[in-house]
């Protein structure tokens, strides 16, 4: 099982040290004054219903995904945080670093960076290669999967296994420009794991530090529960940029800010907007830009994974009147075209 495996690395990782350090506070800020302001979403294309589905060499459709990457420029987009799987890149390492390639030349086409993601705790633990299921009609991404997931950590060869994937994509595309920053791991201790994460997520920090990118390195602050408080810990004191994620409104934005600015690191937050929520775009950007905070919502399309749908949403849900993420439908018509026009305005 995925929790029990890796107590086992609580005892090695004792036992390894980083082999470079995290980046100086001045060396951050040097490397954030270069960029300008890094404004995009998280991108998911419309025809896959998960991670694996838009890696898959059957499914990887570079037509849909050039034509949607030409919608987030429109609008003034520069940054797509894009989730990567394990289990596609073991079934063919080569395959699947040929498909970043040919993924990351349609961003520089675009003017677009990427920031991947390598693990993830959210959604169905159960991840697999082949035929995915078809979505279930109404509800908020119902097939996305974890990354590992516990499927994929049933013997002690995991941790290895983790580490390979993990070097390989990171040194075939460390010295790589179309590459913005890595992020190692998104919201560790999700669906209930808590501190079961921390072994991968060390290691992962350990294994990205060896191979030693260009780019730096971050794990986003998700959750202030102090269940929470050792992962939290842990990632802000080893990312080189501190990201985080807020899908409150603009005062619980605020204090979240209050409690970042001290670690005196450039801010990105790579996850916000959900409009039901008081996190809009409207709200939202504004201060994103007041005080020169990256920001990356979640969303582009509307399409398999149904992010249009609350967290809440039941079987059988009609499309809601006010979406909870998203910007386009599959024809690239707009949800709101005031609201695209504000955020053409403001990325101007």
């Amino acid at each position: 099982m995925f929790r029990c495996l890796f107590l086992i690395a609580q005892i090695l990782l004792a036992l390894r040290v980083s082999a470079q350090p995290v980046w100086s506070s001045v060396q951050a800020h040097e490397w954030y004054a270069l960029q300008g302001w890094i404004v995009g979403c998280n991108y998911i294309p419309g025809y896959a219903v998960n991670q694996i589905e838009m890696w898959q060499p059957e499914t990887f459709d570079t037509a849909a995904i050039n034509r949607e990457l030409q919608w987030a420029q429109q609008i003034g987009f520069n940054t797509v945080r894009v989730f990567l799987h394990y289990a596609v890149w073991a079934d063919d390492p080569d395959g699947f670093r040929e498909r970043m390639d040919i993924f990351l030349n349609l961003c520089s086409h675009h003017f677009i960076r990427a920031i991947p993601v390598l693990f993830d705790d959210c959604w169905n633990s159960h991840a697999y290669t082949g035929p995915q299921p078809s979505p279930i009609p109404g509800v908020h991404n119902s097939r996305w999967v974890q990354c590992p997931g516990d499927s994929l950590s049933g013997d002690v060869t995991a941790i290895s296994d983790f580490e390979k994937y993990t070097r390989d994509i990171i040194r075939q595309f460390r010295y790589d420009s179309r590459i913005l920053m890595w992020d190692l791991y998104n919201e560790p201790g999700n669906s209930n794991y808590f501190s079961y994460s921390m072994p991968l997520l060390q290691w992962s920090f350990i294994w990205a530090r060896e191979v030693n990118p260009i780019h730096p390195l971050t794990c986003g602050v998700w959750n202030f529960d102090a269940r929470y408080d050792s992962l939290n810990s842990f990632s802000i004191e080893n990312s080189d940029i501190i990201t985080f994620h807020h899908y409150g409104d603009t005062a619980g934005l605020k204090e979240v800010i209050g409690k970042l600015q001290p670690f005196n690191r450039p801010l990105i937050c790579t996850e916000y907007m959900a409009r039901n929520r008081n996190s809009r775009f409207e709200t939202h950007l504004p201060v994103f830009k007041r005080y020169a905070i990256g920001a990356i919502n979640w969303g582009l399309v509307s399409g398999k994974s149904q992010t249009i749908y609350t967290w809440e949403s039941k079987e059988g849900s009609s499309e809601p009147d006010v979406w909870f993420h998203d910007i386009f439908r599959s024809d690239g018509t707009p949800f709101s075209r005031n609201e695209v026009s504000f955020i053409r305005q403001i990325t101007r």
